[in-house]
């Protein structure tokens, strides 16, 4: 089978496309046919080795993928041949044609779900519903704030978000990511790149601010953010690309908090609920991954490269 393979740590370029055999279920497990894999950031931090988690060389990256079930090992009950699933890890990782996944690392696909959408499931999805439920623990009625909202962890969110009943407001940089933000559930939307913006935000919420603030890059935004909480807000911190100063007297004022969290942290219980509530999302129709683009599975390079550059409109899923 054709999988990419990173041989040692670095930038985009030592992602190679090698032929490479096709792994074989044992107990407990499941070989699933990929049919599209998604691009996440962190999977270009773990590429370059800096990373909280650093794998073993050498090694096929993605966790997120979705296809078809093609062998189960013994005592696998949960999924059966030709099962359409999306991956949440795997064992073998999901840049790949076959990845090899551990039962309880599978999950059904539903049926209005494509290939290519269900790419784009686990860490999007997964990382906004634990931000909203779990760590900020909001509810219908609050304000949310979401920063960078038209890329895929900023969609999952707005759609969760307004799900929930939040008024709901987001962040974006591009006409076509606030165009997308708006359509995908914000109330309103605000260009990041414009100055004075975060005035807006503060009048669109009749200067009370914001309940929730899902932050993804915590060294630009943060000290913005916590001017921007509402008396008892949270920030959710999702993503950070460095350290940043802030003035802890903007909390302490407001009786505010900082949150942080990273999906591989969660715990079963959490994980179970997550999933229960990812697919009633999506069966129902509230829970609609938007693919913004796709490429080949050669051109995994390109897209650990377009993922970090901004002005993001959707997910980067290759195509297996």
């Amino acid at each position: 089978m054709k999988a990419i393979r990173v041989h040692q740590f670095g930038g985009p370029e030592v992602l190679k496309l090698e032929e490479v055999a096709t792994p074989r279920p044992s107990a407990g497990e499941v070989l699933v046919r990929i049919h599209a894999a998604g691009v996440n950031p962190y999977d270009t931090y773990m590429r370059a080795g800096t990373y909280a988690i650093k794998p073993p060389l050498p090694y096929t990256p993605g966790s997120d993928g979705a296809g078809v079930v093609e062998a189960v090992g013994e005592g696998v009950k949960k999924v059966t041949r030709g099962d359409r699933v999306y991956t949440a890890q795997t064992l073998t990782g999901a840049y790949a044609e076959y990845a090899l996944a551990r039962e309880q690392q599978v999950h059904p696909l539903p049926a209005k779900i494509d290939f290519k959408q269900g790419a784009g499931i686990w860490v999007p999805y997964g990382t906004a519903y634990h931000a909203l439920y779990h760590s900020a623990k909001a509810h219908a009625s609050e304000t949310a704030l979401v920063h960078g909202a038209s890329g895929g962890v900023g969609i999952a969110a707005l759609q969760i978000a307004r799900a929930m009943g939040m008024k709901v407001l987001g962040t974006a940089g591009t006409p076509k990511g606030l165009e997308m933000a708006k359509r995908e559930g914000a109330h309103q939307v605000f260009d990041h790149r414009k100055a004075g913006y975060q005035e807006e935000i503060l009048q669109a919420t009749g200067n009370r601010g914001a309940d929730v603030i899902l932050e993804m890059l915590a060294n630009v935004n943060l000290a913005h953010d916590t001017k921007l909480l509402a008396n008892n807000g949270r920030v959710v911190v999702i993503g950070s690309r460095g350290e940043v100063t802030i003035n802890p007297r903007e909390l302490m004022s407001r009786r505010a908090s900082i949150r942080a969290l990273v999906l591989w942290a969660i715990t079963p219980a959490e994980e179970a609920d997550i999933h229960a509530g990812l697919f009633a999302g999506l069966e129902n129709g509230t829970l609609r991954p938007i693919v913004g683009k796709e490429l080949p599975l050669a051109d995994a390079a390109r897209a650990h490269k377009e993922i970090l550059e901004p002005g993001a409109a959707g997910k980067i899923v290759l195509i297996c």
